[in-house]
C-alpha cells in the first residue's frame, strides 16, 4: 500500500516524479500557502506532509493528521512546525538545513559587489535615459 502524502505547494518536478512513483500524492496548485483550514483538511488521512516554511504546523494542524508519521519541511529552519507537538505524538519531523548556505554566501558578495561598483546607481542612471 502506498503512503498517502500531501504537499502544500508546487515543487520542482523532478520532487514530485520521484513521491509519485512511490505515493498517493495530493498537491495544492495554488499560488499561496494554504489556510489554516486547508491544511487541517488535507491532512486527514495522510500519512505525510511536506511542507514549506509558508505553512504553519501547528498543534491544531497536527492533531487533524491522525494517521501522520512524517512532516517534511523544504526549508532550513522548522520554526513554522510544533515540532513539540509532533514529537509528542511519535511524528518525524525534517527539514533541509545547510541547503541554502552557498546560495546565501554567493548572495552576500553579489550584494557587496553591488554596493562597491554601484551597480544599482548605475542602473537607475541609464533607466533614467542619462547615459549617452
Amino acid at each position: 500500500m502506498k503512503a498517502k502524502v500531501y504537499v502544500t505547494r508546487e515543487i520542482p518536478e523532478s520532487g514530485i516524479d520521484l513521491l509519485r512513483n512511490c505515493c498517493d500524492l495530493e498537491v495544492n496548485l495554488e499560488e499561496r500557502p494554504p489556510a489554516k483550514e486547508e491544511l487541517k483538511k488535507m491532512v486527514r488521512g495522510k500519512d505525510a506532509i511536506l511542507c514549506l516554511v509558508t505553512d504553519r504546523i501547528d498543534k491544531d494542524v497536527i492533531a487533524e493528521g491522525a494517521e501522520l508519521k512524517v512532516i517534511g519541511s523544504m526549508s532550513v529552519g522548522f520554526e513554522h512546525i510544533d515540532v513539540a507537538e509532533a514529537t509528542r505524538r511519535g511524528i518525524y519531523v525534517t527539514n533541509t538545513p545547510g541547503i541554502l548556505t552557498d546560495a546565501t554566501a554567493d548572495f552576500a558578495w553579489a550584494l557587496i559587489m553591488a554596493s562597491a561598483r554601484r551597480v544599482a546607481e548605475a542602473d537607475r542612471y541609464v533607466r533614467d535615459r542619462k547615459w549617452k
